[in-house]
């Protein structure tokens, strides 16, 4: 594009959407001077029946035993996922003030001389100015001399694997949390998912809780050559059979993490991909071969996966048959995406209203907010 013709706020929006890094995300903001605005989501207050919680802030707020604790990350490329998904979990608990996010941010970027992981934050305390949360700035270092390629170039950002981090960055005190990609709508009560998954995993001393699909062909997430020199025995000894289970919902007991060194036992099998390739996709197959077999499984309501198609191709999907309590936009296509090319698929009529994007050529929400 010639350099005299100017970008647009919106056309600037779009390509901050489709980029795969925050560096062109910083680029732009130093461009035209403003972050992507967001209405500010109304004030969901607690039910009559919810715990107390305490009044201080930091550390202390974290660590309050009452709250359910979700982490998230916070990129450019999905900052208006993530935006939609807090705005859908508050609205549908019942207990909003009990909850506590934690927020993963890249950390090292600067737009103007101002801190990235610090703008996305400010981003978001203006869209939830009551929100508890937490942002910690993630060093892409820990992990990126272990990345390889994958068959989608945002399967590589750094961000998706802070998942296995998890347990090294939050303190302590925090002993579960509920871990959610950015490209989720949850239509339920979050803290049903977290109780139902503390019973199961307390009952199992397990280390994940999540959503688990056997009738999935578990063979095609490795490579052949895998299977041909003895992967089996990677999930020799495990406590169930071997099923997948998507990673962008999980209960992690940080605990049984901690104890049990489980972010090493990741980063081993990411360098043997290193070494010689046996699989394609990007931080999901290692945590199969950890801890496939050994997942104590949720209901499949709390994970209405694929809807964003396959990761080549974004086709349009339906729901699964069956109750709905969390939709996944996982796969190439994004609902943001196509709403904006004015060619969504039905299910991404059920995340437009969570959506609290404000386009610059209006000076309007994309939605009503009550």
């Amino acid at each position: 594009m010639p350099s005299s013709l100017p970008l647009s706020p919106f056309l600037l929006f779009f390509f901050f959407l489709a980029s795969p890094t925050d560096a062109f995300f910083s680029s732009l903001l130093a461009a035209t001077g403003d972050a992507p605005r967001f209405a500010e989501a109304p004030h969901f207050r607690n039910g009559v029946r919810c715990p107390s919680i305490s009044a201080g802030a930091g550390r202390a707020a974290a660590c309050d035993p009452s709250h359910v604790h979700i982490a998230m990350t916070l990129d450019a490329q999905y900052l208006r996922g993530s935006v939609a998904a807090v705005h859908s979990i508050l609205k549908h608990s019942s207990c909003p003030d009990t909850l506590f996010f934690h927020f993963f941010a890249p950390a090292g970027g600067r737009v103007g001389g101002d801190d990235l992981s610090r703008l996305l934050g400010s981003t978001v305390r203006s869209v939830f100015p009551a929100l508890r949360f937490e942002v910690y700035p993630f060093r892409a270092e820990l992990v990126s001399g272990l990345i390889s390629s994958s068959v989608r170039v945002a399967l590589q950002n750094p961000l998706n694997y802070v998942r296995a981090y998890l347990a090294d960055l939050i303190d302590s005190c925090v002993q579960r949390v509920v871990y959610l990609d950015s490209d989720v709508i949850v239509v339920d009560d979050v803290r049903r998912l977290w109780d139902d998954a503390a019973a199961r995993l307390d009952s199992a001393a397990a280390v994940v809780a999540a959503p688990e699909y056997c009738h999935a062909n578990f063979t095609r997430y490795f490579a052949p050559t895998f299977w041909a020199e003895g992967g089996a025995q990677a999930f020799a000894g495990r406590r169930h059979r071997p099923c997948y289970f998507n990673t962008g919902v999980m209960v992690m007991d940080l605990r049984r993490w901690r104890a049990g060194g489980y972010r090493r036992r990741i980063e081993r099998w990411m360098e043997v991909q290193r070494e010689r390739r046996i699989y394609e996709l990007g931080s999901l197959p290692p945590f199969l071969l950890v801890f496939a077999g050994e997942v104590e499984g949720l209901e499949h309501r709390w994970n209405q996966h694929g809807l964003g198609g396959d990761n080549l191709t974004g086709e349009c999907r339906r729901l699964h048959p069956g109750p709905v309590s969390l939709m996944h936009w996982s796969g190439k296509g994004k609902p943001w995406d196509r709403l904006d090319a004015g060619n969504p698929c039905p299910v991404d009529q059920l995340w437009k209203p969570y959506d609290l994007y404000v386009r610059p050529s209006s000076g309007t929400s994309s939605i009503a907010t009550t």
